[in-house]
């Protein structure tokens, strides 16, 4: 018999999300006498810290990854590995440019977390407005006399802009379509411009966004163009009643100069569910404001992203398996490099026999 398909799986899985990936695989790589499967540890070590070492997958045809990451010495003299597949949307821990030097398509899970995230923006949008933290803190201190002193803000009426006009900001703009905004914008280079206009989305520039919008989300990936991208500059533009949320990446935001908008009252509040340094250390300016609320990058961690996240991520690998795209590759043009070719040749002739 052939050598089997082996797929290694990041450690990361067992502390991160313990027992989520394990009913997932079992259902669906089982059946498959010619798949093996196993956790893998983490290995290499730099100046920014661990990250996964060649030898750690030298012996896998595809990995299933949570968030570990992978450099450019991570695929140094790869000959194997023709799949990595992402637990997950965000790849600023890859280097993509090494993962398709290497010949290893980068595969991510969109559909499973289009949803989840775009819940958690208007989970975020809903507690600020309503000022559900404040209220709650004043139940806990039986002080109901100063609930009249904590008013909500209603949508009706409202402009909401987003930084980015993707997937999750274009399911965030379909989810909000019932509470009656009155206008809806968003600054995206990249943006479908049909797909704007059947949301009603107004495609503007940054500043607009940040001097026009009553609630600023941000829904675009971390990369060197976005780095940074929301600071002072932007923030400053802001209404004083406006509010800032992110469920993205938090390098995005320059979380200096939010936490000063903040404490100067500059802008009403922000909801953050992402920040600069996971976890955000305890004793962070941020945890002693009142005006924003906080997340440990886990607000659409709910029961369908864990399972369908997991079920895309292997049907990503069972796609390469086969010899066949995922639905959702990062960096499509491996598919046409003989690299990549070459390796699922090989896979062809181990085992379709």
């Amino acid at each position: 018999m052939a050598e089997r398909f082996r797929i290694g799986v990041t450690a990361d899985f067992k502390v991160g999300v313990p027992g989520r990936i394990e009913p997932v695989w079992t259902e669906m790589f089982d059946p498959l006498p010619q798949v093996e499967y196993a956790f893998f540890d983490i290995t290499g070590q730099d100046a920014q810290g661990k990250y996964v070492a060649p030898a750690d997958i030298a012996n896998f045809d595809a990995v299933l990854a949570l968030a570990p990451r992978f450099t450019a010495a991570s695929f140094a003299g790869n000959q194997r590995l023709a799949v990595l597949a992402r637990w997950g949307v965000g790849y600023d821990m890859i280097d993509v440019p090494a993962c398709t030097a290497g010949n290893v398509l980068l595969a991510i899970t969109t559909d499973a977390v289009r949803r989840p995230v775009a819940e958690a923006i208007v989970t975020l949008v809903h507690a600020l407005s309503t000022r559900l933290y404040d209220k709650d803190r004043l139940v806990r201190s039986g002080d109901w006399s100063k609930r009249s002193a904590i008013p909500s803000v209603g949508l009706r009426g409202k402009i909401l802009g987003s930084v980015g006009m993707g997937n999750i900001g274009s399911e965030m703009f379909r989810l909000l379509e019932p509470f009656g905004l009155k206008r809806k914008l968003a600054a995206d280079p990249y943006a479908n411009a049909t797909n704007a206009a059947q949301l009603g989305v107004e495609l503007v520039d940054l500043a607009t966004v940040f001097r026009e919008s009553d609630f600023v989300t941000i829904n675009c990936p971390l990369n060197e163009e976005t780095r940074g991208l929301v600071n002072a500059k932007f923030i400053q533009l802001m209404k004083p009643t406006a509010y800032l949320i992110n469920t993205a990446r938090g390098p995005i935001v320059n979380q200096a100069d939010l936490t000063t908008a903040l404490q100067t009252g500059q802008i009403a509040g922000a909801g953050l569910d992402v920040f600069e340094v996971e976890p955000l250390p305890v004793d962070h300016p941020l945890i002693q404001l009142d005006n924003v609320i906080l997340a440990p990058h886990a607000l659409a961690w709910t029961d369908e992203l864990y399972h369908d996240n997991g079920v895309h991520a292997c049907e990503s690998i069972l796609s390469v398996f086969q010899g066949e795209m995922p639905k959702f590759p990062v960096n499509r043009a491996v598919a046409n490099q003989p690299g990549f070719q070459a390796k699922l040749a090989s896979l062809r002739a181990r085992w379709q026999q």
